[in-house]
């Protein structure tokens, strides 16, 4: 990935929470607990999850900046969802905490000179070195991608409503 591509993702990823925001204003909360399958996260577990993969992204860059060749901590987001009872947790706590986290990772990475965007870590889900390209790619599609599932949502409630 050149500087540009780069760049272009590094925004996405900044404007990541603010297109949460905008998606979320057009959602009834009254559906937000809605869930289309029992194995599928309604939207308040999005984002639930959102705080709590962000807030693991802003440590594994933070890892990949700081100590390259590091090792990353995995963790199971289902079991997350079901063992910390996301349903029980707030969502405006979670806001804040993607809408923090988001800001001051983002202004981290602007900052970056291009040799950091070389670094590798561990990542125990990979056998391969984990990239920054990796996270940069993961991470700015992150929300995007969660916005969609939130719009199928309310797609699928919607219709169920008649």
């Amino acid at each position: 990935m050149n500087r540009e591509e780069r760049n272009e993702k590094l925004d996405l990823y900044g404007r990541g929470y603010d297109m949460l925001i905008a998606t979320l204003k057009d959602i009834p909360h009254e559906m937000w607990k809605f869930k289309p399958e029992s194995k599928e996260w309604s939207v308040h577990e999005v984002i639930i999850h959102l705080a709590d993969s962000e807030s693991n992204a802003a440590l594994r860059a933070r890892k990949l900046i700081v100590e390259p060749g590091g090792t990353l901590m995995g963790y199971d987001q289902d079991k997350w969802a079901i063992e910390l009872n996301y349903h029980d947790q707030s969502t405006e706590d979670a806001l804040e905490t993607v809408r923090l986290v988001r800001k001051t990772t983002y202004e981290l990475l602007k900052k970056q000179s291009e040799e950091i965007f070389t670094h590798t870590v561990k990542h125990p889900e990979y056998e391969e070195p984990y990239t920054f390209e990796q996270w940069i790619n993961i991470y700015s599609a992150h929300i995007p991608g969660h916005i969609e599932q939130i719009r199928n949502n309310y797609r699928i409630w919607r219709d169920r409503q008649g």
